[in-house]
C-alpha cells in the first residue's frame, strides 16, 4: 500500500475500518441505523475534520507567538437547508478568553481559515469511483 493510498475493510456489522500512514480509523453508525454506535460515523468524522482542522490552525498560530491556548477552544455549528437537507453553513467560533491580545484576534480568524480541509471543499476534487479486480 503506498503513501497516498487509505485502504478500507469491513469489521462486523456496519463497522469500515481505514487504514492510512501506519494508523487505523475505525467507523461505525449510530444504533438507530442498524449499527452498534461504537464509533463516529463517517459523516461525523468529516465534520471533526474541519473544526480539527480550524483547531489546528489556531494553535500553530499561537505557538509560533508564544501565547497561551488555555482557555482557547473551537465550537462548530451546521445549519442544513429544509429542501436540501444539506449542509448549507459551518459557523466556526474561536473562543478566546479576555487576556487573549486585542491585536491577534482578526489574525486568530484568518489563520483559521487557512485550514485545507475547507479549501478542499470549496474547490473539490474529481471522484473517480471504479471497481479492479484483484
Amino acid at each position: 500500500m503506498s503513501e497516498k493510498e487509505i485502504k478500507v475493510t469491513f469489521e462486523g456489522n456496519l463497522k469500515v475500518k481505514a487504514e492510512y500512514r501506519g494508523l487505523a480509523i475505525l467507523t461505525d453508525q449510530p444504533a438507530y441505523a442498524g449499527g452498534d454506535g461504537s464509533a463516529p460515523a463517517p459523516f461525523d468524522l468529516f465534520l471533526a475534520s474541519i473544526a480539527t482542522c480550524a483547531g489546528y490552525y489556531v494553535l500553530a498560530f499561537c505557538k509560533q507567538r508564544n501565547l497561551p491556548v488555555e482557555g482557547i477552544y473551537l465550537t462548530m455549528s451546521m445549519e442544513k437547508g429544509q429542501a436540501s437537507r444539506m449542509i448549507e453553513k459551518v459557523r466556526i467560533d474561536i473562543h478566546l478568553p479576555a487576556t487573549f491580545p486585542e491585536r491577534y484576534r482578526e489574525a486568530v480568524v484568518r489563520a483559521a481559515d487557512q485550514c485545507p480541509v475547507k479549501a478542499h471543499i470549496l474547490k473539490p476534487p474529481v471522484f473517480e469511483i471504479r471497481t479492479v479486480e484483484d
